[in-house]
């Protein structure tokens, strides 16, 4: 009988396994081959033998994601590694375990930094503003003046008349930006962490808790912001939303200036605004 042909799953989980020192996990013993035995591997994933060995022989079918998270764990796989696995196995990502944590790397704060005349944010999953550029606190909020505590998109857009003021179409707005949340709070597994802050808007926003009712979900890709802002007066922006690679809890907001004129205003506010981080600004022409 002709050997079966090795699968892309048992490929790439031989070669993890091969990968690991035995010794680190507390296994002795004279080997033959550098790594961790297929029965090793088993104990440490809390499944029998016979059934890592047919994952990686290609034999048995196709695993559940609980054995997957298993021999994830106990192969000590990254993220980026156990994704490939359920994508090798099951053909799609695992189920998203939303894991936030505090604060942005200072690199993505210089990316933000350099974007002169574009407003851009990053938001967690629940909204919670965390990183914001200087074109940001010019044209949109600055967040440095804010508690810490109440930096929330929801909570602003809901609570704070001055924030209704300065939407060109607040009820539109508002059902957007409900619809928006609710679908990026399921998307990364967040729907429990948001439940607090839902109850809270409930009861003070009746808009926020009829929206919330309606269920409503809507894709924030991209689309135009119109504001009324009290130097600049009516202005469009329009904004795309990016994912953080490598932080699934994060997401990156940035708006561009429609019309070079507001771009050219925009850099004037921010150059004279006095605060770093500091541009290259261009010098004022007299009358």
């Amino acid at each position: 009988m002709s050997a079966r042909p090795e699968t892309p799953l048992g490929a790439y989980l031989r070669d993890r396994r091969t990968r690991l020192d035995p010794a680190a996990f507390g296994f002795t013993g004279r080997r033959r081959t550098p790594g961790l035995r297929r029965e090793e591997v088993a104990q440490r994933s809390n499944i029998s033998a016979t059934w890592y060995t047919w994952l990686e022989q290609g034999r048995g079918g196709a695993p559940s994601a609980d054995v997957l998270n298993r021999i994830a764990a106990g192969l000590m796989l990254t993220e980026t590694e156990r994704e490939h696995v359920f994508m090798l196995a099951l053909g799609r990502p695992p189920e998203v375990r939303y894991k936030p944590k505090e604060g942005i790397t200072p690199r993505l704060q210089r990316l933000l930094d350099t974007l002169e005349v574009s407003p851009a944010l990053i938001k967690t999953a629940t909204w919670d503003i965390v990183a914001w550029n200087r074109a940001a606190a010019v044209v949109l909020t600055d967040w440095s003046t804010v508690p810490p505590g109440e930096r929330n998109i929801l909570r602003r857009m809901f609570c704070d008349p001055g924030v209704r003021t300065a939407q060109q179409d607040w009820a539109s707005v508002a059902r957007f930006v409900v619809g928006a949340f609710r679908a990026d709070a399921v998307r990364a597994g967040a729907a429990s962490e948001v439940s607090e802050l839902v109850d809270e808007l409930c009861r003070t926003s009746p808009e926020f808790a009829a929206l919330w009712q309606e269920n409503d979900v809507n894709a924030h890709a991209d689309g135009v912001k119109r504001l009324w802002h009290p130097i600049l007066g009516a202005i469009e922006l329009e904004f795309s939303t990016f994912a953080v690679d490598g932080r699934p809890d994060l997401g990156m907001i940035v708006y561009n200036p429609v019309t070079q004129g507001v771009r050219d205003q925009i850099r004037t506010l921010v150059c004279s605004s006095g605060n770093e981080p500091e541009y290259d600004c261009p010098v004022s022409k007299s009358a």
